[in-house]
């Protein structure tokens, strides 16, 4: 077969011209998809429902924007060269050492390209680090696999509980259809007035976690011995959802997190529903219940805190088995000591600060009579503060 030298060429210049053109045509085709938003694809960036994300997205835009000019420039100006200036032409290479013009030019250009990139940047950045003038502050904790709220009021009535997975079992284990919020539902979620500029107060009880809610344009490392900030004012009433954004172990997506903003007169209610729970339940530790009393209550914080690792069943998983297991058959005080402080170096995390002494004294009585163990004994709230104080 004979070839000709110049077709030959033709056909291997278009291949690499080709290969070439695939990077812009993505970069215009990314920001086409862009330019029509989420709804047409959910590849972008969404503005949010607070001042900073909305500045977020703009800066995005902008430098987006900007990169994307800058490949059609760069680009063109290869095309046009490859294109016009082939060797199949007759075109014949200039041979110079250095041009001043030309390394100016692409020393400027650049600067000033930078500097326009650099101010949006960091405005945008000190308005995400702008912690000040906090209206209520708000500390939250990282557990392995929940999140600890705790209001800080500046009268003293803290209000404080734990934020748990609500997502049944059974849809995890893919024995019903998924929900439409799949691991994404909590029991309690974080409630803020709207309006209000609230500080994130940042930290971690065992391992790494990381707070992330897109919506609120927050997303902070939640780092065991520090505290990080972080600040939202949210200007529109919803339920706002997010997860840990950090690998802090096996059941990493199952932490995550339902942010409730509310009208100020909503919020008020609630700050007060809770200062009222809290005082109710200072009531029930100096009290004695039944078996049936704790068994009703053990249920539902079993359900809550321990089902995941030990079982519907207490037959273990992640965790051991309960049904029939040493610990919930044997001496009590070990049992106690084991719920409150947990086992260094295993998934069995301390509940003592967890859970308060009535959940706590409810859910050992539980195990220790459900799952066929049948123990007949009880334990008491003032069991289980007498075995912390000592």
């Amino acid at each position: 077969m004979l070839y000709n030298m110049e077709t030959r060429e033709m056909c291997l210049e278009a291949k690499r011209l080709l290969k070439l053109a695939l990077g812009p045509v993505l970069m215009l085709t990314s920001a086409v998809v862009m330019a029509y938003g989420p709804e047409a694809a959910q590849v972008n960036m969404a503005p949010g429902a607070t001042a900073v994300g909305r500045s977020i997205y703009d800066l995005h835009m902008v430098i987006l924007g900007i990169c994307t000019v800058i490949g059609i420039g760069v680009f063109g100006v290869m095309f046009y060269s490859i294109i016009y200036h082939r060797k199949s032409k007759g075109a014949v290479p200039a041979h110079f050492h250095e041009s001043t013009k030309v390394e100016i030019a692409w020393t400027v250009i650049p600067f000033f390209i930078l500097i326009g990139m650099a101010v949006p940047a960091t405005s945008t950045l000190l308005q995400i680090y702008d912690n000040d003038d906090a209206e209520m502050d708000v500390l939250i904790t990282g557990f392995q696999w929940k999140w600890k709220y705790e209001y800080i009021e500046e009268n003293g009535e803290n209000v404080t509980f734990f934020s748990n997975l609500r997502t049944p079992q059974s849809e995890i284990r893919n024995s019903q259809p998924k929900g439409e919020f799949y691991l994404l539902e909590v029991d309690e979620p974080l409630v803020i007035p709207v309006d209000t500029k609230v500080r994130f107060l940042i930290t971690g009880n065992d391992v790494i976690h990381s707070w992330w809610v897109p919506d609120l344009a927050v997303k902070r490392d939640a780092i065991p011995g520090f505290i990080n900030e972080a600040w939202a004012k949210v200007n529109t009433v919803g339920v706002y959802r997010g997860q840990c954004a950090e690998l802090c172990g096996k059941d990493h997506g199952f932490m995550p997190i339902v942010v409730n903003v509310v009208s100020k007169e909503d919020y008020a209610t609630w700050l007060t529903g809770k200062q009222a729970e809290a005082a109710a339940v200072k009531e029930l530790m100096a009290q004695t219940f039944t078996l049936d009393q704790l068994m009703e209550r053990g249920a539902a914080v079993y359900a809550r805190n321990c089902l995941a690792c030990h079982g519907a069943n207490g037959e273990g998983g992640l965790g051991k088995p309960i049904a029939g297991s040493a610990i919930a058959t044997g001496d009590v005080g070990v049992h106690l000591d084991i719920g409150i402080n947990g086992v260094p170096g295993t998934a069995m995390q301390a509940f003592g600060n967890q859970l308060n002494d009535v959940d706590l004294a409810a859910v050992i009585t539980y195990q220790r009579n459900a799952f066929g163990n049948n123990m007949g004994d009880m334990v008491q709230p003032i069991d289980v503060y007498n075995h912390k104080k000592g």
